[in-house]
């Protein structure tokens, strides 16, 4: 019964194939505002990203890596208060990046489309990139690209917020999303269950991709955050 948690499933998601109609995504991108919140993504990058941010003297740059609807982002402007900042998020998806730039107020988020794997940013052209959600859509070779890319436009350090692969956090959100949510949200997401990592699995591909200090620890929810502090300026 539990075989099917001992590696990652290859399986790629509705999500990824593009196998759904502009309604159900539509849909999926309101869904997941709620998921953010409810289910730990929030919960786990503040306690991460907003101390680190707090000693950056003058603007802080922060990346936001396959940004989605926007909703951490402006999460994270909400979280830095007055503190000056640079926030971009980067998206695939055309009009998810032009919904993010529609829905901020000018200037203080912005969005650019482009592929996470060969992003166009020079080298530490931020101060931290983050991911959520995000690192489970790769099979593991470009996870580690995905993983040196973000640590190359970031010079401080990166977080990546993913799920952890289990049959209590399965079995658990297969149950609940059953009742609230459409079957294209429910099937990917038990399937992006089915696609995540252990804790050493995202050791051994933050290792693979050359990064250091590196730090893995369950949050809530079968959420685990994985962190790598780099070598930054002199704050």
């Amino acid at each position: 019964m539990f075989e099917r948690f001992a590696t990652r499933s290859l399986k790629l998601e509705r999500l990824d194939t593009g196998d759904f109609t502009p309604e159900e995504y539509a849909k999926w991108h309101r869904e997941m505002r709620y998921i953010h919140r409810l289910f730990g993504e929030m919960r786990a990058l503040k306690p991460e990203l907003l101390p680190e941010a707090r000693r950056v003297d003058g603007s802080v740059k922060i990346l936001d890596v396959g940004a989605g609807s926007g909703e951490l982002l402006r999460a994270v402007h909400r979280w830095l208060g007055t503190q000056q900042s640079v926030l971009v998020g980067a998206e695939i998806d055309a009009k998810s990046a032009r919904a993010i730039n529609r829905g901020s107020v000018k200037g203080e988020i912005n969005a650019i489309q482009c592929d996470a794997l060969r992003m166009p940013f020079a080298d530490n052209s931020f101060d931290f990139a983050y991911c959520s959600l995000f690192l489970h859509h790769f099979a593991d070779e470009k996870a580690v690209t995905l993983l040196r890319e973000m640590s190359r436009v970031a010079s401080r350090g990166i977080f990546v917020i993913d799920l952890h692969r289990s049959p209590v956090a399965f079995y658990f959100y297969r149950a609940v999303a059953g009742v609230f949510l459409q079957p294209f949200t429910r099937e990917d997401g038990a399937l992006s269950i089915l696609r995540s990592f252990k804790p050493a699995e995202m050791r051994k591909l933050a290792a693979e991709a050359g990064l250091s200090n590196i730090r893995v620890r369950r949050s809530a929810a079968y959420r685990l955050v994985l962190s790598a502090h780099l070598q930054g300026p002199a704050s």
